[in-house]
């Protein structure tokens, strides 16, 4: 068999078709390769019993505890048996549960002292954690009558056992035997690390680390394979981005150097304040980008209200000087429309170029969506084709193939992560040659994050605050245990009202027939989600009419939400914007880019249904004028649960990297990493992009000198192998984002 089959070989031909098919099934796992990778979560040491006390609800768990008691106990007229059994690890309970014919077996085998291996979902039923019919291992010598126990007690004699990432349907043990037969193959693994990195940074050999990492002998076996395999996929991952950046570095661009005494002179002449030392640096290095014959490819991140638009409105100016024409592509109508608006107010009379009345330094700003009519359309198509409009500003819609530009020199997306990769290939393809790309977001990304999800960018960052931006004063209203403060959280928007403010309330959810719990899952899943205690989330339409009948009775509410037609969603944002409508009961359809500076407060309902990341982006709505802003943040939530935790983290800070940690850390990394993100989700399985800074900062470095002195890897075959494994279709969509 030669090197690259062992590992591409199906589980099948080696563990036989049932087991094969759970693995791919339930744990997508398909070849020798795959199941390699598969490493251990953690290891228990035969002795040792494991904590119980911190056990995540809902989530399928495998520990070693010892059995305290076990008792079986009747119902229905003696017709129904339940065993009950508790595990302990000396300090923590843990109950396990077995009913009816699952009984027989556990009760002869699960005798107070016996310790063993367990696996089940953990849940709560009568405020107790417990297992329900779980599965288990024993582990004890006096079992070795039990079929499989002889075998379980010599192989894990003395050693750390592997508790794999199992799942219902395959326990960690059972996947720990089915390591045992692929094992030989780690002998045939490619190793992607030059020789003299590897040998330079005194790493293990792969095969050495794949067997270390899988049966170790000791903590520091488990510590040198991880440190190997966090390498390996930190250091391919760098070489992929390294390489798409230096490939960037070869495509011709225009060079953009603004005219002086041009237009973006002009603009800043008659700016009405000082840009932030942030912003003139960052403008500066954008300039920078923007002078040179290669396209830029810059991440711009900066806090809620950092100013990010005014850097790109000067980078689109300078372009516009330079004879181009710019692009600001927005993720929905609203926000097209509202950057439309703001970019040419801010403008004023230099975004009427070529008009009566408009500046002879001028340009054009045009406005396209898909919800224009025909007439402002054709007529706003007409003046990309011809280059009248310096500035576009639009949705998806102005990447249509009748879009043509006349000389598109810059394409600005806000908010990339609601953006496909086609999206902006395509709207890339419409330059004569490509285009410089400055990409936006408000999400503030920590360092290594960013190193990892948009290592193919160059980072700027706004982190300082305008002058005259308001304190926002943030808190938890736990409305369950305390309802007097939901009352005193509605008085306190009609004082916001009363001294000529506005506010905003938002809801989870719209609440008309389409999102509908009970239409969408049918009656009975919603009949079980309701005796779950899980109500849905709360709607804007039913909170929009409680408040105007109740608490908020005589102000002017109107809802916002983003099934409504976009005239409709823009004339209450003018209104709204105007000050002729008093609170704004909202979907998070207004959590980015929506700037009424007059609203002060903002009640977010069900505030635990959100992320750390959405509640700060909702709270940088307000205190965007001279007076404060207020967010109250609304829940049900217990107090000790971990969403009043993040929410009490919200609360405390207005630190957006801070904020961010605290998400990575109390969620999934993959759920931060996203959807748009699956290849390096799928890739990372020892490397974490929260603690491992240094490992990817020094992978980071090492890959652009490979890059840089082999940019096609003719030299490092075994590195190309392990490339062209990441690249697979489903993960090269994440690093075509450039």
């Amino acid at each position: 068999m030669d090197r690259v089959s062992a590992f591409e070989e199906p589980l099948k031909k080696l563990l036989g078709g049932p087991t094969a098919k759970v693995m791919a099934e339930h744990l997508d796992l398909h070849t020798v390769g795959d199941l390699l990778h598969h490493y251990p979560r953690r290891y228990e040491e035969r002795g040792r019993l494991t904590a119980l006390t911190d056990l995540p609800l809902d989530e399928h768990v495998t520990v070693v505890a010892q059995v305290a008691d076990a008792r079986v106990l009747t119902f229905n007229g003696g017709r129904g048996k339940r065993l009950e059994v508790t595990l302990t690890d000396g300090h923590g309970r843990l109950q396990l549960v077995f009913f009816g014919h699952g009984v027989h077996k556990p009760h002869k085998d699960l005798l107070p002292g016996r310790r063993a291996m367990f696996a089940g979902k953990v849940s709560v039923f009568n405020r107790k954690m417990q297992l329900a019919h779980p599965t288990y291992q024993l582990l004890d010598a006096d079992s070795a009558d039990d079929a499989g126990a002889t075998e379980a007690v010599d192989a894990f004699a003395g050693k750390l056992l592997p508790i794999y990432p199992a799942c219902k349907q395959l326990d960690s043990w059972r996947i720990a035997k089915a390591v045992d037969a692929v094992l030989p193959s780690a002998q045939e693994a490619v190793d992607p690390l030059p020789e003299a990195l590897r040998e330079g940074r005194g790493f293990t050999s792969l095969p050495e680390a794949l067997l270390k990492i899988h049966r170790p002998a000791t903590k520091a076996d488990v510590a040198a394979a991880r440190d190997r395999l966090k390498w390996d996929e930190a250091f391919v991952l760098q070489v992929a981005l390294a390489r798409r950046r230096y490939a960037d570095t070869q495509l011709p661009a225009v060079a953009r150097r603004p005219a002086p005494d041009g237009l973006l002179d002009a603009f800043d002449a008659k700016l009405p304040f000082t840009l932030t030392d942030g912003q003139l640096k960052v403008s500066k290095e954008i300039f920078d980008d923007l002078a040179t014959e290669h396209p830029m490819h810059r991440l711009l991140q900066g806090e809620v209200g950092s100013g990010k638009t005014m850097v790109a409105l000067r980078a689109m100016l300078a372009v516009v000087d330079a004879g181009g024409q710019a692009a600001m592509l927005a993720p929905t109508e609203v926000l097209a429309q509202q950057h439309h608006r703001s970019i040419t107010e801010m403008m004023g009379e230099l975004a009427e170029g070529g008009m009566l009345g408009g500046s002879d330094q001028g340009t054009k700003v045009v406005l396209l969506t898909g919800s224009m009519g025909t007439a402002a359309r054709r007529q706003a198509l007409l003046d990309l084709v011809t280059g009248e409009a310096g500035i576009v500003i639009g949705t998806h819609a102005l990447i249509e193939d009748k879009v043509k530009f006349h000389d598109l020199g810059l394409v600005v997306v806000d908010e990339q992560h609601r953006f496909g990769v086609e999206q902006r290939d395509a709207l890339r393809s419409k330059g004569k040659q490509p285009p410089h790309l400055l990409v936006m977001t408000a999400t503030p990304i920590p360092r290594t994050v960013a190193m990892t999800v948009f290592g193919d960018l160059e980072t700027s960052v706004l982190d300082q605050l305008p002058a005259g931006r308001s304190p926002i004063a943030s808190h938890v209203v736990p409305a369950k245990d305390k309802p007097h403060f939901l009352s005193r959280a509605w008085e306190r928007v009609r004082e916001e009202v009363e001294n000529g403010h506005q506010a905003y309330v938002v809801c989870p959810r719209i609440g008309d027939d389409e999102d509908d719990p009970a239409k969408k899952k049918g009656k009975k899943a919603a009949e079980e989600e309701a005796t779950a205690d899980k109500r849905p989330p709360l709607a804007v339409l039913e909170i929009a009419e409680q408040l105007a009948k109740g608490p908020l009775h005589g102000l002017r509410v109107e809802v916002l939400h983003g099934r409504m037609q976009p005239d409709d969603k823009d004339d209450v944002m003018r209104r709204f914007a105007a000050g002729d409508v008093d609170v704004l009961v909202a979907t998070t359809v207004i959590e980015v880019g929506v700037n009424v500076p007059n609203a002060t407060a903002m009640v977010i309902m069900d505030a635990d249904r959100f992320g750390v990341s959405q509640l700060h982006q909702l709270r940088g709505r307000v205190g965007r004028g001279s007076a404060p802003g207020l967010c109250l943040l609304v829940t049900e939530a217990h107090e000790a649960s971990p969403a009043r935790a993040r929410l009490s983290a919200v609360a405390a800070t207005l630190d957006g990297f801070e904020l961010s940690r605290i998400d990575l850390e109390q969620r999934r990394e993959g759920d931060v990493l996203g959807q748009a993100q699956s290849g390096v989700r799928s890739s990372l399985r020892v490397l974490s992009v929260i603690d491992d800074e240094e490992v990817i900062a020094a992978a980071r470095q090492e890959a652009v000198a490979v890059v840089a002195a082999d940019p096609e890897l003719t030299h490092l075959p075994e590195l190309r192998t392990a490339l062209d494994a990441l690249l697979d279709k489903e993960r090269e969509e994440y690093l075509d984002k450039g």
